[in-house]
């Protein structure tokens, strides 16, 4: 007899679950998007990382031409250097286009909340 009580009780126990998309729905719906003001903050932060990165690695190329320099390896030490400027300027405008376009999204999202 007990058996017979327990399956409909688990049929709709399982009936009342909410379904995978209505979870995933809920979620969608319930994440946080960043605000207008954090995003610019992030991009200038990008442009930061990518100017500090782009020093440190003219600096390493410039070091290490110098090294090359005093040790009496000339195309070394100008291979060297030219690297470093070549990583140095990469990096430079890896941080300066995406920090750019995180401070244009947040210009864009603070001016359509005023709009």
């Amino acid at each position: 007899m007990k058996q017979m009580l327990l399956i409909p009780a688990l049929v709709v126990c399982a009936w009342a679950q909410p379904q995978a998309d209505d979870r995933a729905s809920a979620r969608n719906r319930d994440q946080h998007h960043r605000g207008a003001a954090k995003e610019i903050g992030s991009g200038a932060g990008d442009i930061g990382k990518g100017a500090a990165k782009g020093a440190g690695n003219l600096a390493k190329g410039t070091g290490k031409g110098a090294l090359d320099l005093v040790t009496l390896h000339p195309i070394d030490a100008a291979s060297s250097l030219g690297k470093g400027a070549g990583v140095a300027g990469k990096d430079v405008t890896v941080g300066t286009v995406k920090g750019t376009a995180k401070i244009g999204k947040g210009i864009g999202k603070a001016v359509k909340k005023l709009f």
